[in-house]
């Protein structure tokens, strides 16, 4: 407590207390020794009970903290760092950037909610783009920053769930025969094992086990903007693939037969990439955009399929085939790489004829006659 004489000579009473770290923070000046006493006691107990909040560090604005303290403290794999990146820059920086950090209520971020919708962004990016927000604002309480985290409990816009259509085995021949001769072995090699892209573009003829009729997955590569990668360029290998945990697959014989006349006709060799950009022995990785863009779109374009079909949405076809052939879900969780098994029960009863197989199912047993 300390006294002071106001411009007009009365006496004012400066509340002091110490922060978590020892040093003397004041509570403001009043008018009574008893009320600036009071303040500091309650300051005290809050730093005695964790809920200390540094008034000063408050003034930090969004932009400050999130690019120069929330996100370095974050351990991210390359594509969600460039990700985040790509959110601040675009969506939360122009809104939040120089608002200071405490000055941010549930208000405002419902505030930004309804600009993002008014922008045109679907509710399931506003929800993705919300979790991070909710990140960002939770680690300023932890930082004791903020009393509260203003993403707590906001109205976000309905995400309607449609049901996609899977791709059959007559729909992937149509779009297989429009595909060009030098991208129809990776486009096999992904209807048979549904690797992610970066997976199927990372693999080498080392990946391959022709006498075990295997494919091992242990490398991925991501594609990231020049600007957001970490080394300056778009194309990163990464030595693991996705969830850090290698697999093998058995494939056929047919695919290993393509792809052993693929390694022998482009001389590849053990650590050559086998789907690369250009059609050599030791090129680059392949693009997804660029192979999106001019080759697999204008083939579906082609093939008659009357719906939109991604090249991700091989893999989809992939689990789906196979739980439709009877494989059980476990064996098809760890095929795809999946870290819950959540995530494969999804392509159960996928295909167009699923219903059409399980009310024949359920009428077989109905009309089974008693015994």
């Amino acid at each position: 407590m300390t006294e002071r004489l106001a411009d007009d000579g009365s006496t004012r009473y400066q509340g002091r207390y110490r922060d978590p770290f020892g040093l003397k923070q004041t509570v403001g000046t009043f008018t009574t020794e008893r009320t600036a006493l009071r303040a500091a006691t309650k300051a005290e107990g809050s730093v005695a009970d964790g809920s200390w909040i540094d008034p000063r560090a408050g003034r930090i604005t969004f932009a400050e903290y999130a690019m120069d303290v929330w996100l370095p403290a974050r351990h991210l794999e390359v594509t969600t760092r460039a990700g985040y990146l790509s959110y601040l820059r675009n969506h939360f920086v122009p809104f939040f950037g120089a608002m200071p950090i405490s000055r941010i209520m549930p208000s405002t971020v419902q505030a930004w909610i309804s600009v993002a919708v008014d922008k045109g962004l679907s509710p399931r990016s506003i929800g993705k783009y919300h979790v991070m927000l909710h990140s960002v604002f939770a680690r300023a309480v932890r930082d004791r920053l903020l009393a509260f985290n203003p993403c707590e409990d906001t109205e976000l816009p309905k995400v309607v769930a449609r049901k996609g259509r899977t791709l059959t085995p007559e729909e992937f021949a149509s779009v297989l025969d429009e595909i060009p001769s030098r991208f129809r072995a990776l486009v096999m090699t992904d209807i048979e094992t549904g690797l992610r892209w970066g997976e199927l573009v990372a693999l080498r003829p080392r990946h391959l086990n022709f006498l075990r009729k295997t494919v091992t997955v242990e490398e991925t590569i991501v594609e990231v903007s020049r600007k957001d990668s970490p080394t300056g360029e778009r194309m990163i290998v990464k030595p693991y693939p996705k969830n850090d945990v290698s697999r093998t697959l058995r494939v056929s014989q047919d695919l290993l037969d393509v792809l052993a006349e693929r390694i022998a006709e482009l001389g590849l060799g053990r650590d050559d990439l086998l789907f690369p950009s250009r059609e050599i022995a030791g090129g680059q990785p392949l693009s997804r955009a660029t192979f999106n863009t001019r080759y697999w779109r204008p083939a579906v374009q082609r093939s008659g399929v009357d719906f939109n079909v991604r090249m991700h949405d091989l893999r989809h076809a992939h689990a789906s085939w196979l739980l439709a052939g009877g494989a059980d879900l476990k064996s098809v969780m760890e095929r795809m790489g999946h870290a819950q098994i959540m995530t494969t029960q999804k392509y159960l009863h996928t295909l167009p004829d699923a219903d059409d197989k399980a009310l024949a199912a359920f009428e077989s047993i109905r009309s089974r006659p008693a015994r």
